[in-house]
């Protein structure tokens, strides 16, 4: 195969359900530099809301697709991943049947499509494997269990068929060899591709004021509560290390994120909700003192039982701490707004153990600030303690111990964030992960000639 430059692949990507989240960001991304490399990229999806997407898949930068959205997601609200192989397999047939043979093929989330795109001996198949599915599902019941035995086999054999696989993290690759036992011991080992953040959306930040940030969706596994109660235990550290800073102005935001998208705003405008009573706060350009707080950004949908009763967990906890009056909820928050608090909060909080990977840190330091992080997961790979942030055991002690030294100490975060920003910008750009990925494609495109 000749060089970059000379020679197009043609690239299809399957992906289940083309919204708003993570892996949605991440196939979005690899759509775009892909297309920036000079390949011809298509992506086939069983599901584009035209409404609630990420821009990029409407611009015209690569066509989108969409076979088997009239197929069920559910079955009574029972078989979720039933319906999720038949929606796939269904995108999979059209791809073979409709379309004329691709170079190469990228799968991510559902790997039972890959043995029908090998059907056509002339495409290559790279999965991208996020984290594997059998470890996310429930097997709390045995007729669970039952359920769950031939899709969890199904996903290790055909996982396995893949000419190449990614993983997002050394974390989820060591799991990957753990969970798939068989694969390993046949040799199969994943190649590691870090998800990537667009740098250029951040710019300078307005502060470095002492407003502690945590950027999570409502639940239970985002492990909020270790922020709440890091934020709680600064009240008792106040005596020996805050000598020169009042902490009785420390309030904690807890903030959700909107699923809306393109909200522009000229100025910081943030809607705290304290008691039942809302507050408008625009930040003051010409601060002569320090406010502490802590903030928090995440996903918050009413109609998930489980953010509603983690909200009043959370409530709950701030109450009993006796920190409830400086605790402020915030369930919606545009991407926009998360960019601002980025930009004036001294560094973020990011509590959820043994994360797959992680894309909240990265944004943190891309908006040049440091983060504290559990030293588990994804974060230990992108995370550099004492340099970018601080890893700490997932404790309230050691997380308070942490941002005591930031609030100490306001210089060190302003050092840690500019070299933060180098960090993610020479490793975890889109750029960086456009050429690595480019660099796979024609390794693999290179077999195919072979």
């Amino acid at each position: 195969m000749e060089k970059k430059g000379s020679s197009k692949l043609n690239i299809a990507i399957i992906h289940p359900d083309l919204g708003i989240g993570g892996a949605e960001r991440l196939i979005v991304d690899a759509a775009v530099e892909l297309a920036s490399h000079g390949h011809n990229v298509h992506v086939f999806t069983a599901h584009h809301d035209k409404k609630r997407c990420f821009e990029e898949t409407l611009d015209g930068t690569f066509p989108v697709t969409v076979y088997g959205d009239f197929l069920p997601r559910h079955i009574f609200y029972r078989l979720h991943a039933v319906c999720a192989y038949l929606r796939c397999i269904f995108v999979a047939l059209c791809v073979l049947l409709k379309w004329s043979s691709f170079d190469v093929i990228l799968a991510d989330q559902v790997s039972v499509v890959i043995p029908l795109l090998k059907l056509k001996k002339s495409t290559k198949v790279l999965f991208y494997c996020h984290f594997p599915d059998l470890l996310l599902a429930q097997h709390t019941t045995l007729l669970r269990r039952i359920y769950r035995k031939p899709i969890d086999f199904v996903e290790e054999i055909t996982t396995g068929m893949a000419d190449m696989i990614l993983v997002n993290s050394e974390f989820t690759g060591s799991t990957f060899a753990s969970t798939f036992k068989h694969l390993h011991s046949r040799g199969i080992r994943p190649a590691v591709l870090y998800p990537a953040v667009n740098v250029d959306q951040f710019g300078k930040p307005q502060s470095y004021k002492l407003n502690f940030l945590s950027i999570n969706r409502f639940e239970r596994k985002k492990n909020i509560d270790l922020a709440v109660g890091a934020f709680a235990m600064l009240q008792t550290l106040e005596g020996d290390v805050f000598k020169n800073h009042n902490l009785a102005d420390v309030t904690l935001t807890i903030a959700g994120k909107s699923s809306i998208s393109g909200l522009q705003i000229s100025f910081w405008l943030l809607v705290m909700s304290v008691h039942g009573r809302v507050f408008m706060f625009v930040p003051e350009r010409k601060s002569k003192f320090y406010i502490c707080s802590s903030a928090f950004a995440g996903g918050y949908d009413k109609r998930l039982r489980e953010n509603v009763e983690y909200l009043e967990e959370l409530k709950s906890i701030a109450e009993r701490s006796g920190v409830l009056s400086r605790v402020n909820f915030i369930t919606s928050c545009s991407t926009a707004e998360r960019n601002a608090l980025l930009s004036q909060c001294l560094c973020v909080l990011y509590t959820p153990k043994d994360e797959h990977f992680g894309i909240v840190p990265l944004e943190a330091m891309a908006a040049h600030k440091p983060v504290i992080a559990c030293n588990s997961g994804g974060p230990v790979e992108t995370v550099e303690n004492e340099v970018t942030g601080f890893l700490c055991d997932p404790t309230p002690q050691e997380f308070s111990l942490a941002m005591a030294q930031l609030i100490k100490d306001p210089e060190m975060a302003k050092t840690m964030g500019e070299a933060a920003r180098r960090h993610v910008t020479e490793s975890f750009s889109t750029k960086i992960f456009g050429q690595r990925l480019n660099q796979f494609l024609v390794d693999i495109g290179r077999r195919k000639e072979d």
